[in-house]
């Protein structure tokens, strides 16, 4: 139960992209309530597929809405005034795949900010293998991250903003 209380570090396009979701949900629900009202005037059986349907789908979307309530309460913004030279959350970087010999362009950001949809650069969760092994690194440095697979990958870091 302590994690639930846990702040959440989000960049700024990470929140006001949460705050888009939550208006969105809570704009389903709206339309989801009405469907299931129309349900149940129209069902005299409460057996009825549509109604269940319906009442499962405004049961997701209210746990959907809790969870970027929850979320955003719990947020505090990454302002990124504090360069320290690392890779911290917010840290938007550029590191090469010496498998693939590929650059690309990310940012490390907080579990919750990877998982939302949207946004101009890809994310990488600061809980992932990558993530966990970017943080605190410095331009220029190699590292090989251990995947549960047990295959190795290497990355360099070549850029750091």
């Amino acid at each position: 139960m302590a994690a639930e209380h846990k702040q959440i570090k989000l960049t700024q396009e990470g929140f006001e992209r949460l705050q888009r979701n939550l208006e969105q949900e809570q704009g389903r629900l709206a339309e989801a309530t009405r469907i299931l009202q129309e349900q149940m005037e129209a069902s005299a059986d409460f057996e009825d597929t549509g109604l269940e349907d319906a009442k499962r789908e405004k049961v997701m979307i209210e746990a959907r809405i809790e969870e970027f309530e929850d979320t955003l309460a719990r947020a505090t913004l990454i302002t990124g005034d504090e360069h320290t030279g690392k890779v911290e959350l917010g840290s938007v970087l550029v590191l090469y795949n010496e498998a693939t010999k590929q650059d690309m362009k990310v940012q490390l950001v907080s579990a919750p900010e990877a998982t939302m949809r949207g946004g101009s650069l890809s994310k990488i969760s600061d809980d992932s293998p990558v993530g966990r092994e970017l943080l605190g690194r410095k331009k220029g440095e190699s590292f090989v991250v251990n995947l549960e697979s047990g295959k190795q990958m290497k990355y360099k870091i070549k850029s750091l903003d």
